[in-house]
């Protein structure tokens, strides 16, 4: 499968000489299937450009996941060109958040006083499905899912093609117990053995003192994880809005370090640990 980042940034899209490495745009995953199918993961403001990058390749046909509704990760699909297009066909998952399904958040999103087009207004040919959820195929790949310690609703993803696993968990806070949350060992479990991990990877030690409960993980924590799921790469994303480049290298650095000094008994493998940037893709 070919994954390629279009938004690491977490909270708020950031701009300016200090975020060039890694970027400022939020949530956007692309995948593409060997069979062609193309996923897109949550519509930050990274979709603006992968739509664009869509277009320019004649591509026309997708499916939208969503891990949430928190503006991060659906901001951007206002500006997703690919919507002014009746040749493009989307299949967008069809699930509950807070009491609204997909196509009611998305009404919202799409609609006066916040933006003038509404959903209805967009030439696509946009259709909900309820049966991407749980575990689910599309194409060649295999997707399971599993609830974030996060807000209601949340998810988090597995995809699995040809024996090699890519597993994306944003806004999960492993230190913390939210109402759906699930025991630690249970997101170890979904992680096991994986060729590539993205993590939410919000705060420093320190700065997750004071930010306990704000559906987060703290850095040792994401480390801890990734460790006693014998992970192959660990990728960290959702990148603090006020974390500069200079500052996710240092982070990186440390983190290679203490992992390289600190090896599980049951994983002699030295996890391969990067910051997520927002032009990163990767073939497993």
């Amino acid at each position: 499968m070919f994954i390629k980042c279009w938004g690491s940034r977490g909270s708020i899209p950031v701009s300016g000489k200090e975020y060039i490495k890694y970027g400022g745009d939020t949530t956007c995953i692309e995948i593409q299937a060997k069979t062609g199918e193309i996923v897109i993961v949550d519509a930050g403001t990274g979709i603006r450009c992968l739509g664009k990058s869509l277009l320019a390749q004649n591509k026309s046909a997708y499916t939208l996941l969503l891990t949430h509704t928190h503006w991060d990760h659906i901001q951007g699909l206002a500006f997703f060109k690919p919507l002014l297009y009746s040749k493009t066909r989307v299949v967008i998952q069809d699930r509950q958040f807070a009491h609204l399904d997909t196509k009611g958040v998305l009404n919202q999103l799409l609609a006066p006083p916040f933006f003038p087009v509404r959903l209805k207004d967009l030439k696509a040919d946009i259709r909900f499905d309820a049966s991407l959820t749980g575990s689910f195929k599309i194409g060649s790949l295999t997707i399971d899912t599993i609830p974030t310690s996060h807000s209601e609703g949340s998810l988090g993803y597995s995809f699995t093609e040809e024996g090699k696993s890519f597993v994306f968990l944003t806004d999960n806070e492993l230190g913390f117990v939210h109402p759906q949350s699930r025991k630690k060992e249970e997101y170890i479990k979904f992680s096991q053995d994986a060729d590539l991990l993205f993590h939410d990877a919000e705060y420093t030690k320190d700065e997750y003192a004071c930010k306990t409960g704000w559906g987060h993980s703290s850095i040792p924590d994401v480390l801890d994880l990734a460790s006693k799921a014998r992970v192959k790469k660990l990728g960290l994303i959702h990148l603090n809005q006020d974390r500069t480049d200079h500052e996710m290298d240092d982070i990186v650095t440390e983190c290679n370090q203490f992992l390289k000094n600190n090896p599980q008994p049951t994983n002699p493998r030295v996890i391969d640990c990067f910051a997520v940037s927002c032009d990163f893709e990767i073939t497993l």
